[in-house]
């Protein structure tokens, strides 16, 4: 298994950060919530079920052998291989974690409105959520380092 592979998976369990994933080889990987649909993820259990199969992709594998996964990435990367619209294109949801350091990045414009327009009450608010819960994930997973907390298998 490799970066940037795409496999089937079984879900496993769900929590309220995430779900996990059983793949081929007996191997188990984590999906965080955003990563999960293009769009805001307030409850898991709207998107997922325990024993779905799912395709996923693998977006990293850290050095202690944990395998993280995106389901949104890999239909984005499906839609692309098979000439449908990436997530940027029909206006993905602005999310995820920090790819930049942490440091902070202006909402993405949606493909649907005009550059000039200004963003409706609910895009601002859906923006505002999305930003918000993936800093406090940040500094949820940044403090149970630091408190030397580990995950529970």
């Amino acid at each position: 298994m490799a970066v940037g592979e795409i496999l089937s998976g079984k879900v496993t369990g769900i929590t309220k950060f995430g779900a996990f994933v059983a793949l081929p080889e007996g191997k188990n990987g984590m999906v965080h919530i955003s990563e999960i649909a293009q769009t805001y993820v307030g409850d898991i259990h709207e998107h997922l079920q325990e024993g779905q199969e799912v395709r996923v992709k693998i977006i990293a594998v850290d050095q202690n052998g944990r395998i993280n996964l995106s389901i949104k990435k890999a239909v984005s990367d499906q839609q692309t291989r098979s000439g449908g619209r990436t997530a940027r294109q029909a206006g993905g949801a602005y999310g995820g974690r920090p790819q930049n350091g942490g440091r902070r990045r202006p909402p993405r414009q949606t493909a649907a409105r005009e550059p000039d327009a200004p963003l409706s009450f609910e895009d601002k608010l859906k923006h505002f959520m999305q930003d918000s819960e993936s800093r406090m994930s940040d500094i949820r997973h940044n403090m149970d380092r630091k408190n030397g907390s580990r995950r529970r298998k």
